[in-house]
């Protein structure tokens, strides 16, 4: 029954790894601060504990 809980567990972080790549390329290609803003909005909802700094650096 574990096996289960694991796989399911694993399964969330690859999709959430995949949601913040794709952010991260939408993120690249914005030029108003309003898109960016929204675009990290969603970003915060999916990985709150991640900083906007963390998240500017790992795009350059």
């Amino acid at each position: 029954m574990g096996r289960r809980l694991i796989d399911r567990e694993l399964r969330k972080r690859r999709h959430r790894k995949e949601k913040l790549r794709k952010f991260r390329e939408k993120f690249k290609l914005t030029r108003t601060e309003e898109e960016k803003s929204k675009i990290f909005a969603k970003v915060a909802k999916i990985s709150p504990s991640l900083k906007i700094e963390d998240f500017l650096s790992s795009i350059k």
